[in-house]
């Protein structure tokens, strides 16, 4: 059994890793560090968990073998490697963390102190991802070469997320998922990116932007757009995708977050004009076709971690896939900055 301690116990702290991990099987929910005494008082009454002020008295429990950060973007570097160095296994939120260098940094930490370096993409096992996944695989739209996929919402970011200096920016935030599905989308063979991000400076004390696009160019002609907003009073398909033989248009987000946040994750369904909807050739004729939902669970993300853990399991989201997407994020804001294409080296 892996004793797990969360710094932070915010909306993330509580509402996903607390929850998902009380779930996982060879996991035990043991201690919460939250520097608010309201919140350390929820996490004993929520769990019944033993809490600290600070992750410094959380990593001295020599009990606690993983440490969970659930923090703002900005703090996880520093932290996860003060955790690992004290010889505990890490799993951060996401965004990994503000750039490629400190990906750099928490990756060498995890390889000299010999413990594990996870990142929370729990929108691996989202049901449009998986669906669209499975689309594609099944080959009924061909070749993909086009992506275009939106999150649209009308209202500022709370508290730290819409400070640029501590979240990153209003990519870093949905965009790390969008990313992280992009580049597995793309084999990680990435050749170029451009961004823009307009600011109409509409929400007092916000400083991330109002409007941001990113297009990654894959080396196999593959281009990936990803837009965000949170000055957009309409939707947008979640997913647009072409292919030589077909298409795809798939609306609404993942179900499963508001069941979860209610206690029973399990119980989430997807509305029937949320289905994707894919356009291909059947017995030579184009027909319209309604694809179900492939049903992820969040709950795989820390039952893979579990299993890593526990029984020697492959860690199913590396440290060295979200390092690559940091480097995308390096990119975007130079693009950002300069207005030009960035070209990428990576391999």
């Amino acid at each position: 059994m892996v004793n797990v301690g969360i710094v932070g116990y915010g909306y993330a702290g509580r509402c996903f890793h607390a929850y998902l991990v009380s779930l996982a099987e060879g996991l035990n929910l043991y201690a919460v560090s939250s520097r608010s005494p309201e919140r350390r008082a929820q996490a004993e009454r929520d769990y019944g968990v033993k809490t600290y002020e600070t992750i410094d008295q959380l990593i001295a429990d020599d009990n606690v073998d993983l440490v969970i950060i659930a923090t703002p973007h900005y703090t996880h570097a520093e932290l996860s490697i003060k955790a690992m160095d004290a010889g505990k296994h890490v799993v951060t939120d996401k965004v990994m963390c503000m750039n490629a260098a400190e990906a750099d940094a928490m990756i060498e930490a995890a390889r000299r102190n010999n413990v594990m370096l996870s990142v929370f993409h729990n929108r691996r096992w989202d049901w449009d991802y998986l669906t669209v996944r499975k689309i594609i695989e099944d080959g009924m739209i061909g070749k993909p070469y086009r992506f275009e996929t939106a999150i649209m919402g009308y209202g500022p970011p709370r508290g730290w997320r819409g400070i640029k200096e501590m979240s990153g920016g209003i990519l870093y935030d949905w965009g790390a998922h969008l990313v992280d599905q992009a580049m597995i989308f793309g084999r990680y063979q990435i050749d170029s990116v451009y961004c823009e991000i307009q600011d109409l400076h509409k929400w007092e004390g916000v400083d991330i932007g109002n409007f941001g696009r990113l297009v990654m160019r894959f080396k196999d002609g593959l281009i990936y757009e990803v837009q965000i907003s949170n000055l957009a009073k309409t939707q947008k398909p979640r997913w647009f995708v072409l292919g030589d033989e077909g298409s795809i248009i798939k609306f609404g987000l993942d179900p499963q977050e508001r069941p979860m946040v209610q206690g029973n994750i399990d119980a989430a369904e997807e509305p029937p004009e949320h289905h994707a909807r894919v356009w291909t050739k059947v017995d030579g004729e184009w027909k319209e076709i309604v694809v179900e939902p492939v049903r992820g669970s969040w709950k795989s993300y820390y039952q893979n971690i579990s299993d890593v853990l526990n029984k020697g399991a492959e860690l199913a989201v590396k440290p060295e896939e979200c390092r690559k997407c940091m480097a995308v994020f390096d990119a975007a804001m130079e693009s950002a900055e300069t207005g030009r294409t960035v070209k990428m080296g990576m391999e």
